[in-house]
C-alpha cells in the first residue's frame, strides 16, 4: 500500500469498520431464510478480507524486502501491526466508553 505505517494500520481499522457496519446494518433489510447462499457469501467475504488485509499490510515489506532493503521492511512491517493494535485498542475503548456511559 504506502510506506506510510499510519496510513496502512488505519486503512485496515477503516477496511474493518466498513465490513463491521454493512454487518451489522444491512441484515435487517435483507430477509433470507436458511439457505446455502450464507455460508457462500460468509466464506467469500473471509477469503476478500484476507485478501485485502494481506495487500494493505504486507505488500510495502514484502517489496522492500524483495528489493533487498530487509530492516526497512521488517520496520514497516512492525511499525504497521503496532500502530494498528494501539488504534483498535483505543477504537474499541472508545466504543466501550460510550456503551457504557449512555
Amino acid at each position: 500500500m504506502t510506506k506510510n505505517p499510519i496510513v496502512n494500520a488505519l486503512a485496515g481499522l477503516l477496511y474493518i469498520a466498513l465490513v463491521a457496519s454493512l454487518l451489522f446494518y444491512v441484515p435487517p433489510y435483507i430477509h433470507i431464510e436458511n439457505s446455502v447462499l450464507i455460508p457462500i457469501v460468509m466464506l467469500s467475504l473471509f477469503v476478500f478480507s484476507a485478501a485485502s488485509m494481506g495487500y494493505i499490510f504486507l505488500y510495502q515489506p514484502l517489496k522492500l524486502f524483495l528489493e533487498g532493503q530487509k530492516k526497512e521492511s521488517v520496520s514497516l512491517f512492525i511499525q504497521t501491526l503496532i500502530i494498528f493494535a494501539v488504534s483498535t485498542a483505543v477504537f474499541v475503548s472508545v466504543g466501550l466508553y460510550l456503551i457504557v456511559h449512555r
